[in-house]
Protein backbone atom coordinates (compact mmCIF):
# COMPACT_ATOMS: atom_id res chain seq x y z
CA UNK A 1 0.00 0.00 0.00
CA UNK A 2 1.30 3.23 -1.04
CA UNK A 3 0.77 6.32 1.11
CA UNK A 4 0.94 9.67 0.28
CA UNK A 5 3.00 10.56 3.30
CA UNK A 6 4.98 7.77 2.96
CA UNK A 7 8.04 9.89 2.44
CA UNK A 8 7.36 11.57 5.82
CA UNK A 9 5.76 9.34 8.01
CA UNK A 10 9.07 8.46 9.81
CA UNK A 11 11.42 11.62 10.06
CA UNK A 12 11.27 12.70 13.58
CA UNK A 13 9.05 15.54 14.88
CA UNK A 14 10.26 19.42 14.36
CA UNK A 15 11.06 21.06 17.64
CA UNK A 16 11.60 24.81 16.88
CA UNK A 17 14.96 26.07 17.93
CA UNK A 18 13.00 30.00 18.31
CA UNK A 19 9.95 29.24 19.95
CA UNK A 20 9.35 27.18 23.37
CA UNK A 21 7.42 24.09 23.51
CA UNK A 22 4.03 24.35 24.83
CA UNK A 23 3.50 22.96 28.19
CA UNK A 24 0.95 19.65 27.67
CA UNK A 25 -1.48 21.95 30.02
CA UNK A 26 -1.77 24.74 27.80
CA UNK A 27 -2.07 22.45 25.05
CA UNK A 28 -5.20 20.32 26.09
CA UNK A 29 -6.81 23.47 26.73
CA UNK A 30 -6.92 24.54 23.35
CA UNK A 31 -9.17 21.75 22.73
CA UNK A 32 -11.62 22.47 26.29
CA UNK A 33 -14.94 23.01 25.90
CA UNK A 34 -15.82 26.31 24.93
CA UNK A 35 -18.84 28.30 27.34
CA UNK A 36 -20.52 30.19 24.37
CA UNK A 37 -23.07 31.87 26.72
CA UNK A 38 -21.19 32.74 30.18
CA UNK A 39 -24.02 31.89 32.97
CA UNK A 40 -26.54 30.32 30.93
CA UNK A 41 -26.17 27.43 33.06
CA UNK A 42 -26.60 29.30 36.39
CA UNK A 43 -29.90 30.86 34.22
CA UNK A 44 -31.42 27.49 33.33
CA UNK A 45 -30.43 26.44 37.16
CA UNK A 46 -32.33 28.99 38.86
CA UNK A 47 -34.90 28.90 36.53
CA UNK A 48 -35.33 25.23 37.71
CA UNK A 49 -35.26 25.89 41.31
CA UNK A 50 -38.91 25.48 42.81
CA UNK A 51 -40.22 27.73 45.46
CA UNK A 52 -43.88 27.31 47.49
CA UNK A 53 -46.23 29.76 47.03
CA UNK A 54 -47.10 31.41 51.05
CA UNK A 55 -50.58 30.45 51.92
CA UNK A 56 -52.82 32.60 54.48
CA UNK A 57 -53.73 31.03 57.15
CA UNK A 58 -57.66 30.24 57.83
CA UNK A 59 -59.30 32.06 60.70
CA UNK A 60 -59.08 28.61 63.12
CA UNK A 61 -55.72 28.32 62.58
CA UNK A 62 -54.71 31.82 63.08
CA UNK A 63 -56.66 32.14 66.13
CA UNK A 64 -54.89 28.56 67.15
CA UNK A 65 -51.83 30.45 66.31
CA UNK A 66 -52.17 33.98 68.64
CA UNK A 67 -53.47 31.30 71.70
CA UNK A 68 -50.00 29.86 71.57
CA UNK A 69 -48.21 32.78 70.59
CA UNK A 70 -50.14 33.89 73.84
CA UNK A 71 -49.12 30.95 75.84
CA UNK A 72 -45.75 31.15 74.78
CA UNK A 73 -45.30 35.19 76.02
CA UNK A 74 -46.50 33.58 79.56
CA UNK A 75 -44.30 30.88 79.73
CA UNK A 76 -41.32 32.75 78.32
CA UNK A 77 -39.27 32.43 81.91
CA UNK A 78 -39.06 29.02 81.30
CA UNK A 79 -37.47 28.86 78.23
CA UNK A 80 -40.01 26.65 76.33
CA UNK A 81 -38.70 24.64 73.14
CA UNK A 82 -40.94 24.98 70.61
CA UNK A 83 -40.95 24.07 66.72
CA UNK A 84 -41.69 26.83 64.28
CA UNK A 85 -42.83 26.29 61.08
CA UNK A 86 -42.28 29.81 58.81
CA UNK A 87 -42.10 30.99 55.30
CA UNK A 88 -39.33 32.88 54.35
CA UNK A 89 -39.37 34.58 51.01
CA UNK A 90 -37.22 33.92 48.15
CA UNK A 91 -34.51 36.86 47.56
CA UNK A 92 -34.60 36.16 43.64
CA UNK A 93 -38.26 35.22 42.29
CA UNK A 94 -41.79 34.98 43.47
CA UNK A 95 -42.32 32.52 46.51
CA UNK A 96 -39.91 31.17 48.76
CA UNK A 97 -39.89 28.05 51.21
CA UNK A 98 -41.12 27.00 54.27
CA UNK A 99 -38.41 26.07 56.88
CA UNK A 100 -38.95 24.39 60.19
CA UNK A 101 -36.62 25.09 63.22
CA UNK A 102 -36.91 23.80 66.83
CA UNK A 103 -35.31 25.62 69.37
CA UNK A 104 -35.48 27.63 73.15
CA UNK A 105 -37.39 30.77 72.75
CA UNK A 106 -34.92 33.64 74.34
CA UNK A 107 -38.22 36.27 73.94
CA UNK A 108 -40.84 37.69 71.74
CA UNK A 109 -40.06 41.46 70.66
CA UNK A 110 -43.59 42.99 70.33
CA UNK A 111 -42.04 46.17 68.64
CA UNK A 112 -40.38 44.33 65.81
CA UNK A 113 -43.17 41.61 65.91
CA UNK A 114 -40.16 38.95 66.20
CA UNK A 115 -39.59 35.33 67.86
CA UNK A 116 -35.95 35.78 68.85
CA UNK A 117 -34.72 32.23 69.13
CA UNK A 118 -31.66 31.47 71.91
CA UNK A 119 -29.34 31.11 69.28
CA UNK A 120 -29.86 34.22 67.74
CA UNK A 121 -32.39 33.75 65.11
CA UNK A 122 -35.24 36.11 64.76
CA UNK A 123 -38.58 34.74 63.11
CA UNK A 124 -41.27 36.90 62.00
CA UNK A 125 -44.18 36.65 63.57
CA UNK A 126 -46.29 37.47 59.99
CA UNK A 127 -44.31 34.52 58.73
CA UNK A 128 -45.11 31.77 61.26
CA UNK A 129 -47.76 29.42 59.94
CA UNK A 130 -47.79 26.70 63.23
CA UNK A 131 -45.35 26.37 66.35
CA UNK A 132 -45.81 22.95 68.50
CA UNK A 133 -44.12 21.90 71.75
CA UNK A 134 -44.57 20.52 74.82
CA UNK A 135 -45.72 23.98 76.57
CA UNK A 136 -49.25 23.41 74.12
CA UNK A 137 -49.90 20.55 75.39
CA UNK A 138 -53.24 19.96 77.76
CA UNK A 139 -53.06 17.59 80.32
Amino acid sequence: MNSPYADIIHLPHHVSQTHPQMPMHDRAAQFAPFAALTGYEAAVGETARLTSERRELDPQEAEELNRRLTELAARLPDHPEVTVEYFVPDDRKAGGAYVTVTGRVRHISVAEKTLVMEDGAEIPMEDIVSMTGEIFCRI
